[in-house]
Order: structure tokens, then sequence, then C-alpha cells
């Protein structure tokens, strides 16, 4: 079988140059030649899977970070930056595009950069303007894991574990002692407006009687974030965010931390290897809900005890993404500007299941989806009936162990998606609503039809 090969000289030049090394010192730790690998780092030679094994045995480098190191996100990430109206005119093909990054990828990286300090790309990141955009480019960075939280959430779930067998008990208790703070459940008429609220004044975690099991023992566990405030502190200031933009970071930080208390690392991962990553026993074993779990499992990248790379999308009823962590995946349905309607994310709001789909996008790869509508807690307290799909997903052909694919047919026929119709160029497909942006529509011929009315010129 050929070895599959790749462009990406300016990820083994950053690695390189992370670790402090020559090319003639890192080039004998490969076992290549420094000729070699000064033409791999100037992508004239493509890095084969025999030296991304090296990679991964020398020096523990993930070979996935190869494609998410690309410049700008790769040809997929540009295009997609390139659909915007604003280039409409220029018509880039993929031709172009893969030129551009072999032949200058600093000048992609930096206009990628400014079109997203810009907030030009729908679901773009580093917008100045924008905290919520600034905090998952800081997220992303880390890959959703933040190993010294973990850490010291593991230590407190064992100090809880063997003090009760009751977490949610555990935890009140551990507040009251050492942070001297009593928990009260209150009446829902009593906190109209809120599901949760720290009085120091009375020195009271109150809690509102809406809120479920599971919601409550994630409250108690942002309580005890306090104890990793060192970390957290750290974490923050690294950084550099404006003052809008660090409390969003600070709020997911210790949402992170409660959620490794309830289902600490080294456990949780060991429950996932053993049920085949099954979503309902995870859920009753570790006392979370589906959102819970599925944020989870984007974080497990642990060195030397990494799980599957899932990543997580929340969406609307409208199709637009609320929640976004690619985590360890790589896969540009978390960075897509939309959604495809031909993806059954959306069959979950009318489920009371989950459901799953084996897609594949215009690329070639193919994805295997789990998706759940929720709804967030505390919703009867409105009078919007707020809904939610939330959906996991990691590569197909990383899901072979997954209990809910048990007998499924990875390398079978997969609904074959976008990532949303301006950023699609399959040409016959029903549901286009729109043509790609970037391609000349045809002008439509009164004799005759297709399936559908938006023609646009080939690449």
């Amino acid at each position: 079988m050929a070895e599959q090969k790749l462009f990406a000289g300016h990820a083994i030049r950053r690695l390189r140059r992370q670790l402090g090394l020559s090319q003639v010192a890192m080039a004998e730790g490969l076992g290549v030649s420094a000729s070699y690998l000064n033409l791999v780092e100037r992508n004239q030679r493509p890095i084969s899977a025999t030296v991304m094994l090296r990679l991964a045995q020398t020096y523990d480098f993930d070979p996935r970070r190869l494609a998410a190191s690309e410049p700008g996100g790769g040809a997929e990430a540009l295009r997609r930056r390139l659909s915007d109206p604003l280039f409409a005119d220029l018509e880039i093909d993929r031709h172009q595009m893969e030129e551009w990054l072999a032949g200058a990828p600093g000048s992609a990286e930096a206009f990628a950069r400014a079109y997203d300090r810009i907030g030009g790309a729908p679901g773009g990141e580093g917008d100045a303007a924008d905290p919520a955009r600034a905090v998952r480019r800081e997220i992303e960075r880390w890959r959703n894991h933040f190993a010294d939280l973990d850490a010291v959430a593991e230590t407190l779930a064992d100090e809880l574990r063997i003090a009760a067998g009751d977490l949610y008990g555990a935890m009140a208790e551990r507040l009251r002692v050492k942070h001297q703070l009593a928990v009260r459940i209150l009446p829902a008429d009593v906190m109209p407006d809120r599901m949760k609220r720290l009085d120091l004044h009375a020195r009271q975690v109150q809690l509102s009687e809406m809120l479920g099991a599971s919601a409550r023992s994630f409250a108690l566990g942002e309580r005890l974030a306090e104890e990793a405030r060192g970390e957290i502190d750290a974490l923050v200031k690294g950084a550099a965010l404006d003052r809008g933009a660090e409390r969003l970071y600070r709020r997911h930080l210790t949402g992170y931390f409660a959620a490794a208390v309830m289902m600490p690392y080294a456990r949780f991962l060991r429950a996932c290897e053993a049920s085949g990553y099954d979503m309902e026993l995870l859920q009753r074993r570790f006392g979370a809900s589906f959102s819970q779990v599925a944020h989870r499992l984007t974080t497990l990248q642990r060195v030397g005890a990494r799980g599957l790379p899932f990543f997580l999308l929340r969406v609307d009823r409208a199709g637009q993404i609320s929640k976004r962590y690619a985590g360890a995946s790589g896969s540009p349905l978390v960075d897509g500007p939309g959604i495809c309607p031909l993806w059954n994310i959306f069959d979950a709001f009318a489920r009371d299941e989950t459901v799953s789909h084996l897609v594949e996008l215009e690329d070639g790869s193919r994805w295997f989806t789990l998706a759940r509508a929720v709804q967030p807690q505390g919703a009867r307290m409105t009078s919007v009936p707020a809904r939610f799909a939330v959906s996991v997903g990691l590569a197909a052909n990383e899901a072979r162990t997954l209990a809910v694919a048990a007998g499924r047919d990875l390398a079978g026929h997969a609904m074959p998606i976008g990532l949303s119709c301006r950023a699609c160029t399959r040409p016959d497909c029903p549901q286009r609503s729109a043509p790609p942006a970037g391609r000349g529509m045809l002008p439509p011929n009164d004799g005759e039809s297709g399936v559908t009315p938006f023609g646009f010129s080939p690449d």
C-alpha cells in the first residue's frame, strides 16, 4: 500500500524550533538525512507516514497536529474564507490555493489572521471586538485540554470519593468545612430568574429547585474551583485577553474543572474504553447529563492516555451554532460557516433518542456523529421553549470501537454533505438553496431544468 503523504514543512519547522534542535539533530533523531529534512521544511518534499510515526515516537508528537497546523487551517479553511462575497469576483480556484499554501505559507497564514481579526469569517476566530471568538481561539489553542486543571480535579475527586460515596453530599460537606459555605435549595418562586447564586453575605451557595441532580453537582463543582484558583489564574493571565473575554474564559475554565471533578480523567477514560464510549452508561455512572458527557469527550488528550478525538457542536432549530469545540479532531465540521441540512443533526429535535449518522465531506473525509436534543436547565421557568441539539463526532476510521457503531459498515455508504450551501460545490444537490460563493452562476436554460436551479461554473 502506498504511504499517505502531505506537505507540512511549516509544522515540522515550528516543532523543531520549539524543541531547540538544529536540522542536523532532528534529522538524526528521525533517521533521515539533513538535506531531506531541509526539503521537507521548505515544502519541496512531502512527509511520509513513516516519518510521521517516528515524530510521534521520538518527540511524543500527535500527527493530527500536522493537518491542524497548516497555514490558515489548510486549503479548505482558506476556501471558506474566500467564499466571502467580498472575493466573489476573483474566482480563486482550488489549484491556486494549493499553490499559495505550498509556495508562500507565511502569506496565507497572514491573510487568514487578518481576515479573522476583522471578524469576516462566519464562525471565524480572533475578532478582537467579539470576546466569544477570542475565547474560543484560546480554548482551541489548548485543544480544550487543560492538564493542570485535570490533575487538581482528580486529586479532589479522590478525596471526595474517600469521604463519601455520594459525590453531591461530599462536595456540599467540603464547601461547608473548607470554604464555610452552606448549600441551600430554594423554591423557584424565591429565585424566579436565577438558577444558582453565591450569597457571600449569608455564606450560601443557593440553588434553584428547578436544577436537576447533574446540574446541582456541576454547580457545586464550580464553587470548588476555588481550590484551583492558582491554575485558573495562570491560564487566564497567559491568554492576555481583554476584560470581557477574560471573564468568559474564566467561566469556561471553571466549568471545565467542575466537569473534571464529576468525571475524573483516568476513571472517565477507563469507563469510556471499557464501555465503547456508551453515552447512556457514562451518564448514569458519573451522574452527568448528555451535554456534560459530550463536553468531557472533547477533552481527552492527556499525554500517554489519550481518548478518541471527538468534536462537539450545539445548534438550535435554525441551524445557528452556539457551541463548537474541535478538541483533537481537526474536523472541518466545527469551523464550517453553517450546517448542511442533509446532516441528520436536526432529526434529533423530533426524536427522544440519540441519532447517529455517517457523513462524507467534499474532501473525502468521513465522520461518524451522534446527536441528541437537550433542554437547558430551568427552561420551564420561562415562556420560551428552548431546545438545542448537541452533536459529538469523530473520524469514521476512529469510530470502530464505539458501542453504538457495532455492526455498522463505516466504510460503506455515507451521506454526502457540505459545510453549508455557500461553501459547498457539489453540483447536483437537490437540497441546495444557493450557489457556492465565488463561483459564477450559469444562466438558466429555458428549455431544460435540473434538480437544482442554481447552476454554477466548475472549479
